[in-house]
């Protein structure tokens, strides 16, 4: 073909000056051109070039949520050419949501039901394959109950529930087996409660209501003791029975059974009076009495294996019959004796001493403390004038003072407490 331009009734010379592809639009060359011309142009930069679709990204993960999930994906180096515009993940249920960037957030799913994931690219020519499913994944909606069991007064048989994300006063679930102070710990499924001076464990399905059915026994009847738990194992530790404990014993608490010993607390800190909480591997002891002194200590042990506890660090100031909940993260302690309003916290992967948190809304001692990851409650415990029936909370993450989340059924001290979302898990 000539270099000239063919003119003529048969072709027409009428061209604009042409542009390339730009972000997300075509490059443009009407017209007749000859070849010298479209190469010209081409060297230029400014010749249109074929466009296609992107190519198809790579999923890196799925995290599930209520009725949710979202998608982190990689986008394809090759975008055809063209800006990608969107990017669309889609549900094997059918279901798909669209963004600019990674994650993508597909709702309106159905909990309890497996499913996978395949994202797409798209820009101005179209969308590109898709990418290669994910793995399997279950959304399910977040464990939010609170169970609080026995304590003193007249009803001290009686187990109550809460909301952790809501606030209100607790409804009845059930009663435990026999009137008593007691201690509390649980997995997702099932809390068990630790009676005080007696050596029955009692335990709930926590997310059905009824009465508490015998779980095992302690080694002894002693009270006043320390309780934490992960999905596994629940932990009680120091204690008195006419003499002042340091021995630690464990439930597998999947499984009905009797306490196994798992080994005694740190040297010179057998105490009573002591509050325990847990992330997912370790539990963590603080404050306590030896029956002259109150303690600042903080001991913690590795929950899956047995032995001794090793030495965290200190409260802020020496103190009994605390008791704590906490996150993944942060062990929360609240309130002792002297009728303290002072919240305390550590972090529990690190060795170190308790910090400020905040106070209570009510100054108390042998309230108990549960939580889900995010929220921390705090009921009942023995005050200025009394017991109380004094519900708190706080989020955990946070540092502030703690606010109203309503009430228990009855004024009581001595609770033992739960939750099926309980930071450990």
């Amino acid at each position: 073909m000539s270099y000239k331009q063919m003119t003529g009734n048969l072709i027409s010379a009428t061209k604009l000056v042409p542009t390339a592809n730009a972000g997300a639009n075509y490059g443009v060359a009407t017209g007749v051109w000859n070849l010298q011309d479209m190469y010209d142009y081409k060297r230029g930069g400014q010749w249109p070039i074929p466009a296609g679709v992107p190519g198809a990204p790579t999923i890196s993960g799925v995290t599930a949520g209520d009725a949710q999930v979202a998608v982190a994906f990689s986008a394809n180096a090759s975008t055809g050419g063209l800006d990608v515009s969107a990017f669309t993940a889609l549900a094997s249920s059918g279901q798909s949501a669209s963004a600019t960037s990674s994650p993508i957030t597909v709702t309106s799913l159905t909990n309890d039901s497996a499913i996978t994931f395949t994202v797409t690219a798209t820009n101005a020519v179209g969308a590109s394959a898709a990418s290669s499913a994910s793995n399997s994944v279950t959304p399910a909606a977040p464990n939010t109950r609170g169970v609080f069991g026995g304590g003193s007064g007249n009803n001290d048989n009686m187990i109550d529930y809460v909301n952790i994300i809501t606030t209100g006063n607790v409804s009845d679930f059930g009663d435990l087996t026999a009137n008593s102070h007691c201690y509390g710990m649980g997995s997702s499924t099932r809390a068990l409660f630790v009676l005080s001076n007696r050596r029955p464990v009692d335990y709930i399905t926590i997310a059905s209501t009824g009465n508490a059915s015998d779980f095992g026994d302690k080694s002894q009847s002693y009270g006043i003791f320390g309780t934490a738990s992960n999905q596994t194992r629940g932990l009680v530790a120091g204690g008195n029975d006419n003499n002042v404990r340091d021995e630690i014993e464990y439930f597998t608490i999947a499984s009905l059974g009797n306490a196994t010993d798992f080994g005694d607390l740190g040297s010179g800190q057998a105490r009573y009076g002591l509050g325990g909480t847990a992330g997912k591997t370790r539990a963590v002891f603080g404050g306590g009495f030896n029956g002259s002194n109150n303690f600042d200590s903080i001991d913690y042990v590795t929950i899956g294996s047995t032995g001794n506890s090793s030495d965290f660090g200190n409260l802020v100031a020496a103190t009994r019959y605390t008791q704590a909940f906490s996150s993944n993260t942060r062990g929360v302690f609240v309130g002792g004796n002297g009728n303290s309003n002072v919240i305390q916290y550590i972090t529990i992967a690190n060795t170190g001493n308790a910090s400020d948190f905040g106070d209570l809304t009510v100054g108390r001692a042998d309230a108990c403390g549960t939580s889900n990851n995010v929220r921390g409650v705090t009921a009942g415990g023995e005050g200025s004038g009394g017991d109380k029936d004094v519900i708190d909370y706080v989020t955990i993450a946070n540092t502030g003072n703690a606010s109203d989340f309503g009430n228990l059924s009855s004024a009581r001290n001595r609770i033992g407490a739960s939750s099926d979302s309980h930071g450990g898990l």
